[in-house]
């Protein structure tokens, strides 16, 4: 329940964002002793400042460990002397730094030129970094702009023959990819060892011996057709010589683990051809690493390894993320289910699944300790945001532990708002887990106005996080639902593809049911209800404004409009017959009765668009064909173009200062629209 109205606490506002603190990437130390992390915030000059931070996993003490406000990717090497991290100190070229453990100064490791380092991993032995590099595109570096400036010469043209060239949040790499080096901790001399991934996505982890590291990748000529075409593959270092582990599958494969005792490997993938945007389950794999012989350990149960839970605090993670126990017979995997994230071990030889957290919380594994018994954790909450955590770890339970408050002062002076959960029955038989906010001038003899809220994906879910724009809305009075309809992951594989190349239907009726219940409400206001989502969930927002007159208002963010114009122009092009029947040249008839757009005749209810214009996942003209719909049919319409420098998603990790301006967009839009009864019934 909200605060009562005297409460001493007060509203959150939009501008608490730049208060925020952030943290991520918790990595115990190999001795235990010592927790790394990655901690954020806004600067004073709008810039976002991200150090690393060291805590005791004894909690007495927590410390600033570097200082640029531009450092990454913390982690300890096996013996824990030294800590390596990727840093942007010396831009435009981001370096791998390292530092002792105990202190001191950061000396750069690696000599890259301009570009990007996905990520990097130490050898077993410590003497070496496997490192995922990326090349800038020589035409497009600061240096060649910086001479084209003196010069006077023009923006050069982006030319491609690849179809995969660009990724939002990424930007335009052209024919730039990243590959695979050997760096030597010492000296920082560089050995590219391999290159054959045509989009340079490959994931890799090393052998216990350090003699190998398993690779996984897709070397088809046209990845991004055949993607079921991934494989995992055994590489020497030496001498870097490839050979394909036996025995594979068609179909998808991450994230994979050697196991401590180097018999086995780990991955996460789907089997089959037919699962692009992922509504099937993502599952846990074992094979043996010299037969390929394997077991899928998640087949008797119906989760996914890759069910993000969104929020506008962090980044969405859809990746899987599991570690091995130490004696190599478990893993233990982060379980996002019903909108909770837990940390479950399995058994690698029985594939039997026990979960060892509990409560309506959001836990993130990151790494554990040299003898397994301690994990780096971070724990999150409706009504706090994500801290560091320790978990000590045995085979019945995880005993979790915070570390860090740094929020705790902030939210001890919000009137924050907790959620209250609610599953809904639909005419066909369904059920939709959905939660709703109070608003904190809560009347249960009065009616309030409400928003309906939905989630992006769609193959995501809503959950336990703290979720700003929620609490915000409550702050300014109004009732606030979510929920996670059909297409929702969390809710096992059935519930997710039942949308598969299908929207617009079951999901449909799922949000039908969530509105009816909403305005079924004696405390909600049936004629000051309004709706907006992001992403699919602008996508679904333009579906239910086109067909349904219900509602008073609607808020459609980085949306989908029309899918036969998305299928070609979205950084995903559309696959023909794949996750969608047809094509968009020759046989579109599905994709186009699919599009909102395609029933903008029956609009009635004015709109916000809010887009950006560097959004290459859902690309802007989506919302211009929204607004100028609108606008030729004389319905009230208003569209926020965010620059080019943002991206898809800049709700959730944006300039601090744009993300204000959009929820101050948001308040006003509904204040607008929602604040009182209309003067007359819209017909």
């Amino acid at each position: 329940m909200p605060a009562s109205a005297k409460s001493k606490k007060r509203p959150i506002q939009p501008e608490d964002l730049t208060k925020f603190i952030f943290v991520s990437d918790a990595q115990v130390s190999p001795n235990a002793d010592s927790v790394l992390f990655v901690r954020r915030h806004t600067g004073e000059k709008n810039e976002s400042v991200s150090n690393i931070w060291i805590a005791s996993t004894s909690g007495k003490t927590i410390r600033q460990f570097t200082t640029s406000g531009k450092d990454g990717h913390p982690r300890w090497s096996p013996d824990g002397a030294r800590i390596a991290f990727i840093s942007g100190r010396n831009k435009p070229k981001s370096q791998i730094f390292v530092m002792r453990s105990d202190g001191g100064e950061a000396t750069a490791l690696t000599d890259f030129p301009e570009g990007s380092i996905s990520g990097f991993k130490w050898s077993p032995d410590g003497k070496r970094l496997a490192v995922s590099f990326r090349e800038q595109d020589p035409i497009w570096t600061e240096e060649a702009g910086k001479k084209r400036e003196q010069t006077g010469a023009s923006t050069p043209p982006r030319i491609t023959e690849e179809m995969f060239y660009r990724l939002d949040g990424d930007g335009y790499f052209l024919h730039q990819r990243h590959y695979l080096y050997i760096v030597d901790a010492e000296t920082g001399a560089t050995k590219k060892i391999f290159d054959k991934d045509k989009t340079g996505w490959f994931e890799f982890d090393w052998s216990p011996d350090g003699k190998e590291l398993v690779v996984a990748a897709n070397l088809d000529r046209n990845p991004l057709l055949h993607p079921w075409k991934s494989r995992l593959y055994r590489l020497e270092v030496a001498s870097g010589k490839l050979k394909e582990i036996p025995g594979q599958f068609d179909g998808s494969k991450e994230s994979p683990k050697w196991s401590p005792d180097g018999k086995a490997i780990a991955f996460a993938g789907r089997e089959g051809k037919d699962n692009d945007w992922g509504s099937m389950n993502t599952h846990l794999f074992v094979c043996d690493a010299k037969t390929g012989k394997m077991r899928n350990l998640s087949a008797s149960v119906d989760y996914c390894l890759s069910a993000a839970v969104l929020s506008d605090t962090k980044e969405a993670g859809y990746s899987a993320n599991f570690e091995w126990t130490q004696d190599s017979k478990g893993l233990l995997v982060n379980l996002s289910w019903h909108g909770e994230s837990h940390i479950a071990l399995v058994d690698s030889a029985s594939g039997k699944w026990r979960q060892l957290t509990k409560g309506a919380v959001a836990l993130t594994l990151g790494s554990r300790s040299s003898n397994g018994k301690v994990l780096g954790l971070t724990t999150g909450s409706p009504l706090a945001l994500a801290e560091v955590a320790i978990g000590q770890f045995s085979t019945s339970e995880i005993s979790v532990r915070q570390l860090t408050s740094f929020n705790e002062a902030l939210l001890s002076e919000l009137d924050l708002v907790k959620p209250e959960s609610v599953w809904i029955s639909t005419p066909d038989g369904s059920k939709v887990h959905a939660w709703f906010l109070k608003p904190l001038n809560y009347s249960p003899t009065k009616k309030h106005p409400a928003v309906l809220e939905i989630h992006g994906g769609p193959h995501a879910q809503y959950g336990f996080v703290f979720f700003h724009e929620f609490q915000v809305l409550a702050a300014k009075g109004y009732m606030v639902f979510y929920s996670n309809p059909r297409g929702s992951k969390g809710y096992g594989e059935a519930h997710c593809d039942a949308i598969r190349g299908d929207w617009g239907n079951k999901d449909w009726i799922d949000v039908q049911a969530v509105a009816n219940y909403m305005r079924s409400r004696k405390d909600v206001d049936s004629k000051r209800v309004g709706v907006m989502g992001g992403s699919y969930g602008g996508y679904m927002t333009n579906w239910v404004i086109s067909h349904s007159k219900e509602f008073a208002a609607a808020i459609t963010d980085r949306c989908v409009s029309n899918l036969v114009s998305m299928a070609g122009n979205s950084d995903f092009p559309f696959v023909p017959n794949r996750y969608w029947k047809g094509d968009p040249w020759s046989n579109y008839q599905v994709l186009w009765s699919q599009s909102p757009i395609h029933y903008f005749d029956k609009v009635q209810t004015p709109t916000l668009i809010i887009h950006s214009e560097g959004d290459l996942r859902c690309n802007v003209e989506q919302g211009e064909q929204v607004f100028t719909a609108l606008k030729v049919r004389g319905i009230p319409a208003r569209f926020v173009r965010y620059p080019l420098s943002t991206s898809h998603g800049m709700s959730r990790g944006g300039p601090a200062d744009l993300r204000i301006h959009r929820l101050n967009e948001i308040v006003n839009w509904w204040g607008k629209y929602l604040s009182a009864r209309p003067a007359k019934k819209r017909r």
